[in-house]
């Protein structure tokens, strides 16, 4: 408990200095950045996974209410952009493996597990089963996650004159009874997507919700900012706790691996941005968000934080982690030995 009462509060702290300094996104990167700092310098922090699941739903549905008619309109465009994503997210896997391979030494299963462009929980269970260096597998995943968090909003910043700390929607807020309603709907599809072994179930499940109550004008309105922008911070808290027990012995030891690959995942993305720039018109920033291989939840509300179309955000990277959840145990299969014990499991 005080692991999270302290976590929160550097939290808070960090995204309101994050806002005071005209940082873009400055809810969830200032957060990030802050509690980032606070585990390497040997704080315990925790976000329990309750609370996740809550601020998940909020932000889903927070998500939810600007999705707008014209925006699924455009979804003609979204099979093309999304082959786009599934092609760089192939490209980056087998580039990023080799880098951590001949570049850094690497064994061959924790290169194919450091570079899977996503799927973090998924990639760090399957770590277990096989001969791989959990330690650096989790600090360059996490890394990526942490950097692309603070990176995207500069970079979307930069290219486009967008003011963007005022970008979430403005309007009328959601009616205690429409609050509620959506919430308990946004709920039940969670459970139904966690069931049915959805990525992201209850970010997903907000947003599906409180989308169709705003398609159909029958849940009408905004996630109140008293609601949102706390959840914007937890998020942002939660990203910044994986380095919690993390040592700086560790850190320096798997530093460069996890910037490198970094680096080389965001270039793929960039570029891949802008062939869809090219071919189907799609707004750079857009792409770049919906391309950048960080944290589903994370990329999704940085969507709505930078203005973009959060629909199509949220599609990519929902694409990017089902590919993911095939391609990387089909490549584990071919390259990696299963670790002693686990024969024929």
């Amino acid at each position: 408990m005080k692991a999270t009462a302290l976590a929160l509060a550097i939290g808070a702290a960090g995204g309101a200095l994050a806002f005071a300094a005209s940082f873009p996104a400055p809810w969830l990167t200032g957060p990030a950045l802050f509690v980032t700092l606070a585990s390497l310098a040997g704080l315990r922090l925790a976000i329990p996974n309750g609370l996740r699941n809550a601020i998940f739903t909020i932000i889903g549905m927070t998500i939810g209410a600007g999705v707008t008619p014209d925006m699924v309109a455009t979804a003609a465009q979204w099979p093309v952009s999304i082959l786009i994503v599934l092609v760089a997210m192939v490209v980056i896997m087998a580039l990023g493996a080799l880098l951590l391979e001949r570049g850094f030494g690497y064994d061959r299963g924790t290169a194919l597990l450091g570079a899977a462009p996503g799927h973090l929980s998924f990639v760090l269970s399957l770590s277990t089963t096989v001969k791989a260096d959990l330690p650096a597998i989790s600090i360059i995943q996490s890394t990526r996650v942490l950097v692309l968090t603070l990176a995207v909003p500069f970079v979307a910043s930069a290219i486009t004159d967008r003011p963007m700390q005022d970008a979430l929607p403005d309007g009328v807020a959601m009616t205690a009874p429409v609050l509620v309603g959506t919430a308990l709907a946004a709920i039940a599809a969670a459970l139904l997507f966690q069931r049915l072994r959805v990525p992201a179930a209850f970010l997903l499940g907000g947003m599906f919700a409180s989308s169709v109550g705003h398609l159909t004008e029958a849940g009408p309105g905004l996630v109140p900012f008293w609601l949102s922008i706390p959840a914007f911070v937890t998020m942002g808290t939660l990203i910044g706790t994986r380095f919690s027990g993390v040592s700086l012995a560790l850190i320096r030891k798997a530093a460069g691996a996890a910037l490198a690959f970094t680096a080389l995942a965001g270039t793929v993305a960039v570029l891949a941005g802008l062939v869809a720039m090219a071919l189907l018109d799609v707004p750079l920033v857009q792409a770049l968000v919906a391309y950048a291989p960080g944290g589903l939840e994370a990329m999704a509300a940085m969507a709505l934080l930078l203005g973009v179309n959060p629909a199509f955000v949220a599609a990519h990277h929902v694409a990017r982690l089902l590919f993911l959840t095939v391609l990387i145990p089909l490549a584990m299969q071919r390259v990696v030995r299963p670790a002693p014990g686990d024969a024929g499991e």
